[in-house]
């Protein structure tokens, strides 16, 4: 899994910092250190296509932008099965020659449950992403709104949504920009009347608010900030193992009952077996045969 950080104020860092995309420690063995590690800077094509283990750096609101993203999808999706959602993990594709990539979110359908991935594996997993989103930084962008948008297209990825912050210091200002796939490409699609992007595959409409993003349901209803998403996915978690642990007890119940019933039939049969049996015997008893 690629680690992230919040980077504290400014929210740019200085072109001449090596370290402004983040860094990874790589083994180089020293006369004195055989096991010595060396933090060295990533470079902007390491952020395309992290390693394991990768540290990137992300602003505040990069992080509660994705974590907000992750619950609300979670809540959504996982109670149901309909899909994973994994924020943060590294994706191996399928693809010749496409390198891994490290979404910030993506939703996976065909997977029961998530596991403890720190990259998954699309040809091992036989599953592949039906929504990617990615939230921009300043320094990567070019990541986001370039390459990506070309790589997850060959990947086969349904929706491929962006959160993309304009401009360079100062407040943050965020667009949405909304991909899918027809023919092989990406076609942009325009937001609605309300700006808003809809999430296909969870029946939701993504949509700014001031400096972040909210998640409205079919009827307009938001969903509310981090904590208040991760009690909705507590809350639907909780009610879908109640809902399974009912219905295990109604087939339990039901077994129990259809055995019983089985049993007073299987006792009934053999009880006029019985009686049969015994008429038989009086009968010929009376004719004189025994």
């Amino acid at each position: 899994m690629t680690q992230t950080t919040a980077k504290p104020s400014p929210p740019i860092a200085p072109a001449d910092d090596p370290f402004r995309y983040g860094w990874r420690y790589v083994l180089r063995p020293t006369p004195d250190d055989p096991q010595h590690l060396e933090q060295v800077p990533l470079t902007l094509d390491d952020v395309l296509h992290p390693d394991v283990g990768d540290f990137i750096v992300h602003s505040d609101r990069h992080e509660t932008d994705r974590m907000y993203l992750t619950a609300v999808l979670r809540a959504r999706l996982e109670a149901s099965g309909a899909a994973i959602v994994l924020s943060d993990v590294r994706i191996a594709w399928d693809v010749p020659d496409l390198r891994p990539h490290g979404p910030d979110v993506m939703v996976i359908p065909g997977i029961a449950e998530r596991q403890d991935w720190s990259t998954f594996d699309v040809a091992v997993e036989g599953a592949r992403p039906a929504l990617i989103i990615e939230i921009t930084s300043p320094e990567t962008r070019v990541n986001d709104l370039k390459r990506k948008v070309a790589h997850d297209a060959r990947a086969g990825v349904a929706q491929y949504v962006i959160v993309d912050r304009i401009g360079r210091g100062g407040a943050r200002r965020v667009r949405l920009l909304d991909y899918r796939l027809a023919g092989g490409v990406y076609r942009r699609r325009a937001p609605d009347a309300a700006g808003r992007v809809h999430l296909a595959i969870a029946n939701l409409w993504l949509g700014v608010a001031g400096d972040h993003v909210v998640c409205y349901d079919e009827r307009g209803a938001a969903f509310g900030d981090y904590a208040t998403a991760v009690r909705q996915a507590a809350a639907a978690e909780e009610r879908a193992q109640r809902e399974t642990a009912a219905h295990t007890e109604v087939e339990a119940r039901a077994r129990a009952e259809a055995e019983e019933q089985a049993r007073r039939e299987a006792a009934a049969r053999a009880e006029l077996e019985a009686r049969m049996r015994d008429l038989e015997a009086e009968l010929r008893r009376l004719r004189g045969e025994t």
